[in-house]
């Protein structure tokens, strides 16, 4: 117990000698460094040259000027336009009925988008399909050897069934590919077979083209227009140059 009381007397003494101690006060300076500081000059602002100064104004790098840039009559249309809009989207009508009208035009807009890059036909699903020209052509008894096909393909120009006359013109390159001993015609046979059976060079490479394009009317089912056909047709005459030129060879 007294071990307790004696330890507690010394706590109470070191308080006390701590709270009584004098603050301490910032030094005082002594008379020589008063007079050393009442002997120096006064401070002299340097100010620079006003030659140099122009020099430096009449310089692009210290030019610096905002340009601001004017808007032309269609830019500042739609900046009117775009302010309307969200003017009217913060308004109270917009969080009502008509933020759903919205929604509503702008996911229609966008399905509208995807299914033109998809190349959809979106007539068909209100009914208004373009009516196709009866082929009048019986592809599954066809045989390549049998076929007229420049009298075939002229009637399918002229009756503009320009899908039928990609099919015919494939099939005459076909037959002359086969003719000349680069394949082995088979009803049963793919595209792709007939593509791995030539040899690998520029003649392959235009088979595959020309192939391509069949496939892509034919099972596609895609109208063409003059122009396309065109293309086609171009395609397929190269094709069919290549095998004269090697026949020539």
């Amino acid at each position: 117990m007294a071990s307790f009381w004696i330890r507690w007397g010394r706590v109470l003494l070191m308080l006390l000698l701590v709270s009584g101690a004098p603050a301490s006060a910032a030094p005082t300076p002594s008379p020589a460094q008063t007079a050393q500081a009442a002997s120096l000059p006064p401070i002299r602002l340097r100010r620079p040259d006003p030659e140099q100064l122009r020099d430096f104004r009449a310089q692009r790098e210290f030019q610096y000027v905002e340009v601001r840039s004017e808007m032309s009559p269609w830019d500042l249309f739609w900046a009117r336009v775009w302010e309307r809009v969200g003017e009217w989207l913060s308004s109270r009508s917009y969080h009502g009925f008509w933020r759903y009208v919205f929604y509503a035009l702008f996911l229609g807009a966008l399905v509208f988008v995807i299914l033109k890059l998809l190349q959809v036909d979106i007539t068909g699903a209100f009914g208004r399909n373009p009516r196709r020209a009866a082929l009048a052509y019986d592809t599954e008894a066809e045989d390549i050897h049998a076929l007229d096909f420049p009298t075939l393909l002229a009637e399918a120009e002229t009756a503009g069934n320009y899908r039928l006359a990609v099919r015919l013109g494939y099939l005459q390159a076909l037959k002359q590919l086969t003719d000349a001993g680069h394949l082995e015609w088979q009803p049963d046979k793919t595209n792709l077979t007939y593509e791995h059976e030539l040899p690998a060079g520029p003649l392959r490479t235009a088979f595959a083209e020309v192939s391509r394009q069949f496939e892509y009317v034919w099972y596609g089912e895609l109208t063409l227009t003059p122009e396309h056909y065109a293309h086609t047709r171009g395609s397929r005459q190269a094709l069919l140059a290549q095998l004269s030129d090697r026949r020539a060879a």
